[in-house]
């Protein structure tokens, strides 16, 4: 056997090796999902928050349900959460993983919203506490997967309900109050001030029957005088 034999049977040999180490892993990664993501800043997933850093995201070998997923750390030696999950479609499927997030309100992380592993038309929508749910809701104005209690374990007996954002109550206006003309109030005259008329005759001081009685006594007197002076 020349070299070029040997060396084409040594390369066959290779890639048997290769291909029987590589196709056990691909086949387990197309099982579980296994995606290693790197996020640049801390990201919310149900129950708490991650800080940013590499983690490793899979789906639990389980026969029952197959939307249960773990997050590992880095080396998928450490199991961070294991969180539920609902199936969620995209038309259009890629070639690399696609993590969506829900609309965030002000310096608040991220929240995970959902993850499609490489050609998929369907990936792992994440399910909320109830409390938190209807507050992504109202944030993202969109529906949010929400389970039936606060709590954030896995449990495959909980009720998964959607809730749907709650539209802000109208303002009703102010209502309108009839305007009635009043009359203007009619002016009451001032009260005349009352004049006390003076007496145009003196008054009488006294009566004239003194006067006659006093005569009378001067009367009286002069004739007894005269009397006694004539006898």
């Amino acid at each position: 056997m020349n070299r070029k034999a040997i060396y084409t049977v040594l390369v066959t040999v290779l890639l048997a090796l290769f291909g029987a180490v590589v196709t056990p892993n691909l086949r387990a990664d197309q099982e579980n999902k296994k995606t290693v993501m790197t996020f640049s800043q801390p990201v919310e997933i149900p129950g708490q928050i991650l800080p940013a850093g590499t983690y490793t995201f899979k789906l639990l070998d389980s026969q029952s349900d197959r939307h249960i997923v773990q997050i590992w750390d880095a080396d998928g030696s450490h199991l961070i959460t294991t969180v539920l999950a609902i199936n969620n479609v995209r038309l259009k499927p890629t070639g690399k993983t696609v993590v969506k997030f829900a609309e965030r309100s002000g310096d608040n992380p991220e929240a995970l919203k959902a993850w499609f592993y490489p050609g998929d038309n369907f990936g792992q929508e994440f399910v909320y506490p109830r409390q938190r749910a209807t507050q992504l809701a109202m944030e993202s104005k969109n529906s949010v997967p929400a389970m039936s209690d606060e709590s954030a374990s896995v449990d495959l007996n909980t009720q998964v309900t959607e809730v749907a954002p709650q539209e802000q109550p109208a303002v009703e206006p102010a209502p309108v109050t009839t305007a009635t003309e009043t009359p203007a109030p009619v002016a009451t005259p001032a009260p005349q001030p009352v004049v006390s008329a003076e007496p145009t005759e003196l008054p009488k001081t006294a009566s004239s029957l003194p006067l006659i009685a006093l005569i009378g006594v001067a009367s009286l007197g002069l004739a007894i005088g005269l009397k006694r002076f004539s006898s």
